[in-house]
């Protein structure tokens, strides 16, 4: 009897994957792809939000605007070169000495001279030179008493026929003098703040001054000025900047033939009262006084190093905020000194 035939359907019966095995083999390719593709795009967006986070912290004002790893790096070029001697730590009062001219003469024993000065109509006669003077050796015996003490000497290249600013001279002279006491050409806590180009940007802008120089803010603060300017910087440029009453000190220097009550008469009208109306000194009148004392265009490098007082600086209040007196909105670092 011959052996029955092998059956095909047989054949097929127990082995059922031989047909579908290129499609199996085609199907597990495609899964292996969309399996990497997955892989990539889970990869990418990690690095996408690494990325991100890192930029975000990056534009965060940080404690120390110059330590070049956490710089912007528009700026890193600039901030680079910046080093600070460690013994800047420990300054903390905030001495400041607001120019009123500009000292051209190259002989500090005739600083008395007119001739040596760069002075307005009204600044000429009288002793007004001599109350200068006075202030930078007020600000220098200030400086020399307190070992945490920084004195800055504020005010801009405000003429037209000058190649230096009102804070520049007064250093030189201020060396020149030695009234720091010592013959050498220097002292090391004595700089200059060169963009200021009234009182309330004095004030401002040498607290800024102190920040780039020390890295960080004072804790107290005091001006030494004329004494009829008194009011406007305790009542009116302080509480602008919000700075704590108990840690701020004026003190008054008048020249020595000064009429107190004109002097004071001509503060109110041309000074105070102005600033009571505009505090920020940033419309009309006071904007335009800005504008003329300030023939070279200059302008200030504190955006950079101390971009987290961009909106104090900028501040500039008109009907919007209440008035063109509405004070300041914002945290400052110094809301946090404690009085005592």
């Amino acid at each position: 009897m011959l052996p029955s035939p092998v059956s095909l359907s047989s054949t097929r019966h127990h082995h059922p994957y031989m047909i579908s095995s290129p499609q199996k083999r085609i199907k597990d390719i495609l899964l292996r792809r969309t399996r990497l593709t997955n892989s990539a795009v889970i990869l990418l967006a990690t690095i996408c939000m690494v990325s991100l986070i890192l930029n975000i912290w990056a534009y965060m004002p940080s404690s120390d605007v110059y330590n070049v790893q956490n710089l912007n790096s528009q700026y890193r070029g600039v901030l680079s070169t910046v080093s600070r001697k460690p013994f800047l730590q420990a300054l903390q009062h905030l001495v400041i000495v607001p120019c009123h001219s500009i000292w051209v003469g190259m002989d500090s024993r005739g600083r008395l001279h007119e001739d040596d000065w760069l002075l307005e109509p009204y600044q000429k006669g009288g002793n007004r030179i001599d109350a200068f003077f006075q202030h930078i050796q007020k600000g220098a015996e200030l400086a020399i008493s307190d070992e945490q003490a920084l004195l800055v000497f504020s005010g801009g290249q405000t003429r037209l026929n000058s190649t230096t600013t009102e804070a520049e001279s007064y250093l030189r002279l201020a060396l020149s003098a030695h009234v720091f006491g010592i013959s050498e050409q220097s002292f090391i806590r004595a700089t200059t703040e060169n963009y200021a180009l009234d009182s309330y940007q004095n004030l401002l802008f040498s607290i800024l001054r102190f920040r780039e120089f020390t890295r960080h803010y004072p804790n107290k603060i005091t001006v030494v000025g004329y004494e009829f300017k008194r009011a406007r910087f305790t009542d009116l440029h302080r509480s602008a900047i919000q700075w704590p009453d108990d840690r701020f000190h004026y003190i008054g220097v008048n020249p020595s033939d000064v009429d107190n009550r004109n002097a004071e008469e001509g503060e109110r009208q041309n000074g105070y009262l102005p600033y009571s109306v505009d505090l920020y000194g940033c419309h009309t009148v006071l904007l335009a006084k800005r504008r003329n004392r300030n023939p070279y265009s200059r302008f200030h490098s504190y955006y950079i190093s101390s971009p987290e007082l961009a909106s104090l600086m900028d501040w500039c209040p008109d009907d919007n905020e209440g008035s063109q007196s509405s004070l300041f909105t914002g945290t400052l670092p110094w809301n946090s000194i404690n009085s005592r």
